[in-house]
């Protein structure tokens, strides 16, 4: 929406932030305290008192056990909470954490507890605060790791999750404005001291968006490229779907088989010939998503053994639990035996 970055969010564009999900009968806030989470909570409850009828709105913090000051925020999110008429929960996540990958296990964590909230609410949508500015720290931390185009499109509008959907109604809104919101309102907010700390990834990437912006590279420009690159990574998807009717052939005596015509695989431009690869393999595997580096590997291998064609033409590896092979002119991707450590 169009903004100033520093105006307070008016109730009227807060009806246009939230208008999606009118007819949903709950919706759960992710309400951690920090200033982002606190004014969607501020701006979802008067949205939905300036409705005649809406979806119920229950607030929900998760203690991750991991600073001690995280009990007293939840508490003070409570009491915002019940202050606006909106029932809050406060989940804990119990159990020894990682030495490693801390933040990537904390999110899993935090998003399984918010389905589970949400499904026992009759909620069909997790609403969280993701802003503007998260969308463009989230399209570097990609390119920084060599993502394809489906990640640096970055956060989408909706994704399903652990059985409901993430929501982000605040995803073209800059923090500034939020913050601003709150400041109106005489709301005080927590301040998470990990969003300082400098041994995770984001917040370096923080310190370094003032510096870009002076480049012309801030958080609205940014954003805008994440946006445009999920609109490139939408038609490719199409173009994908459509060349996956095309060669798909799946034999009838084993439903688990999955294969092509290998020449007119061949024949598709590469994107397309990745995706499609990629797909197979994630269909058939047991190991999780294949990574698209080993897949980008995997297809040159098989390239080449395409245009050898003949007795040289023949393929067999394993990736993400799943068996590829080209034999007779046709590439299979099957399910791979399980590891022998892994098997029952």
């Amino acid at each position: 929406m169009a903004d100033d970055d520093q105006s307070p969010i008016t109730v009227q564009q807060a009806k246009d932030l939230f208008a999606r999900w009118k007819t949903a009968s709950a919706l759960v806030l992710a309400v951690p305290g920090g200033p982002d989470s606190l004014a969607l909570m501020w701006l979802a409850a008067r949205w939905r008192r300036a409705l005649s009828r809406g979806p119920r709105l229950i607030a929900v913090t998760v203690d991750h056990g991991l600073r001690p000051e995280a009990a007293r925020e939840a508490r003070e999110v409570k009491r915002l909470a019940q202050a606006l008429q909106v029932p809050h929960r406060t989940l804990r996540w119990t159990g020894a954490k990682p030495d490693t990958g801390l933040p990537a296990a904390a999110r899993a964590a935090r998003y399984l507890l918010l389905a589970k909230a949400a499904r026992s609410s009759g909620a069909t949508h997790v609403l969280t605060a993701h802003t503007r500015d998260d969308q463009a720290e989230t399209l570097l931390m990609r390119m920084l790791r060599g993502s394809g185009i489906a990640g640096l499109a970055a956060m989408a509008r909706e994704t399903e999750r652990e059985g409901v959907w993430l929501a982000r109604p605040l995803l073209d809104v800059p923090k500034s404005r939020l913050v601003a919101t709150l400041g109106r309102a005489k709301i005080v907010f927590a301040d998470d001291p990990t969003n300082r700390d400098m041994s995770f990834t984001r917040p370096r990437l923080r310190a370094l968006m003032p510096v870009l912006a002076g480049e012309g590279g801030d958080s609205r420009t940014l954003a805008r490229l994440a946006s445009r690159l999920a609109r490139a990574n939408a038609a490719i998807e199409v173009l994908a779907d459509g060349a996956e009717r095309y060669l798909a052939l799946r034999d009838r005596a084993d439903a688990s088989r999955f294969g092509f015509d290998a020449v007119a695989f061949a024949g598709l431009p590469e994107e397309i010939r990745l995706r499609l690869l990629k797909r197979a393999i994630d269909r058939a595997g047991h190991e999780g998503p294949a990574e698209l580096g080993k897949v980008e590997a995997l297809l040159s291998v098989l390239d080449e053994a395409i245009v050898h064609g003949g007795t040289k033409g023949r393929l067999k590896q394993t990736l993400a639990g799943a068996v590829i092979s080209l034999t007779r002119g046709r590439i299979h991707v099957d399910p791979a035996p399980a590891r022998r450590g892994n098997r029952a």
